[in-house]
């Protein structure tokens, strides 16, 4: 982390996630976190269609806020902008005064039929191609960016400098598969077999859509129901978005080992009880100063269920969670100016702090 980036930068001090008596191992975190209701956020102001260097299209729901803060959320494998915990943190967001840009990925939400490429693990080229958007449309704004699962790997790669050119000032990392390879082989174990099967099944449905726009020939990839989502990314997305084959493309994507690199504020939060993510792959990995590693006992893959009300997020702690860091880095540079202003205003000059 630069002095200037980590300068006055104070994480706050988050309670521990206590889950509820039926919701204490990493899948019933999981599915219930999925299941239960949530809010839904239906105040975007602007759809707002982005060109990506390939050609390719997505599509954001923009709201402008009334802060000097933008925040960015990108969804995870098979959702969309209005998966639940999109809606949620958007409608937080929101609720806070900040502007928010909900982001589709490749082919997903109202983007079904813009893009003949699929996304994955490493579009961090599309991240960034969104927050050069926001900065030209925002130039006043600082801009914080939060990767949901497959989202938080990409936006970790882009962090990295491994691709991409175009960085948020902070960012939010929600349990990535850092480790596409382990990932992978932890999906074809026991139970999460059938999160394995749900993940194919959403990906057969997207290429479904490709073949009836023409976009890639109906016999060109065989994949069924059965198929493995390593034997997914092997038959269907390493050849097709571009990569030699899935060794190549976990091996490019992958971030445990590119951590280092991360010279943006950042907050990777994850759980030890996520069924297929490995949290060695956390522990080991030889990590930036910029990054504030945050790792809970327990959530599962982004469930994090409480076993009380938190706040206003109900017994969401992961909203919870993140409605506090959010925080804290619009409150980081705000910090900054109260104390040029004070410095100024002893020096018979004024600045007007933004508050």
């Amino acid at each position: 982390m630069s002095d200037k980036a980590s300068i006055h930068l104070q994480y706050p001090k988050i309670p521990s996630l206590s889950p509820p008596v039926w919701a204490r191992d990493g899948h019933s975190q999981t599915l219930l976190g999925y299941f239960l209701p949530s809010t839904n956020w239906d105040q975007a102001e602007e759809d707002v269609v982005h060109e990506l260097p390939d050609g390719d299209k997505i599509v954001s729901h923009l709201r402008p806020g009334q802060t000097d803060l933008m925040v960015y959320l990108f969804h995870g494998l098979g959702g969309c902008g209005q998966s639940p915990y999109m809606q949620r943190m958007a409608q937080m967001i929101q609720q806070e005064g900040h502007g928010v840009m909900v982001t589709n990925h490749r082919g997903s939400g109202p983007g079904e039929g813009l893009a003949k490429k699929p996304y994955h693990s490493g579009v961090a080229e599309d991240l960034s191609t969104v927050l050069y958007y926001g900065r030209q449309r925002f130039p006043h704004c600082r801009h914080l960016a939060i990767g949901f699962s497959l989202s938080a790997n990409a936006l970790l790669l882009l962090l990295s400098g491994a691709q991409g050119g175009v960085l948020p000032d902070y960012a939010i990392a929600i349990n990535a598969p850092i480790n596409l390879e382990r990932t992978s082989l932890l999906l074809q174990t026991g139970f999460n077999r059938v999160y394995d099967l749900h993940f194919v099944r959403l990906m057969r449905q997207r290429m479904a859509e490709k073949v009836k726009r023409g976009f890639i020939h109906p016999y060109q990839y065989k994949v069924t129901w059965l198929n493995t989502l390593r034997e997914f990314d092997s038959i269907y997305l390493a050849p097709e978005a571009g990569f030699r084959n899935r060794l190549h493309y976990y091996e490019s994507c992958s971030t445990h080992d590119k951590l280092s690199h991360v010279d943006v504020p950042t907050v990777v939060l994850t759980a030890e009880d996520d069924p297929f993510i490995d949290v060695r792959d956390y522990v080991n990995a030889n990590m930036s100063p910029a990054i504030h590693l945050h790792i809970e006992r327990h959530g599962g893959h982004m469930g994090y269920l409480h076993h009380s009300n938190l706040a206003n997020q109900g017994r969401r702690w992961m909203d919870f969670a993140l409605g506090e860091y959010i925080r804290a880095f619009f409150l980081h540079r705000n910090r900054d100016v109260l104390r040029q202003d004070k410095t100024d205003h002893s020096k018979g000059t004024s600045t007007r702090p933004f508050l």
